[in-house]
């Protein structure tokens, strides 16, 4: 092959190469995800039961999840998301079981299945959009 024959090919490849890595990239990784079509339907399922008014979390933190502005106020304590870093983020830590095991989330339940801790730190990651 000659010099201008690989001159010419290398772009191809280079781009083919990057199409395909896209390609394989995970289902989350390549939408924006939202609070409200991903997040909260996870949040229902396995949180609200204790952090919503008069539950149990609520009042041991002030965690209210009843909308997006409470959720992202997070705690009596703090924020529990810092938007594009889900390290950061104590939520993430704690439902993912990065933190003491005494005080997993969701406290005294299975936890979270791997596609739902995924996806929380995906959107967290993405900037925690609404």
């Amino acid at each position: 092959m000659s010099f201008r024959q690989i001159a010419v090919a290398a772009p191809f490849a280079l781009l083919s190469a990057v199409l395909l890595l896209v390609g394989c990239a995970p289902k989350e990784a390549q939408r924006q995800l939202t609070y409200q079509a991903d997040i909260r339907p996870i949040l229902e399922k396995n949180c609200f039961e204790c952090h919503l008014a008069g539950g149990q979390g609520y009042e041991k933190s002030g965690f209210l999840m009843d909308s997006y502005e409470h959720f992202m106020k997070g705690t009596k304590f703090g924020p529990v998301i810092h938007p594009g870093s889900s390290v950061s983020s104590s939520l993430y830590r704690l439902v993912a079981g990065k933190a003491d095991p005494s005080i997993r989330m969701p406290h005294g339940k299975n936890p979270l299945s791997e596609k739902d801790i995924e996806t929380i730190k995906t959107w967290i990651d993405q900037g925690a959009k609404n």
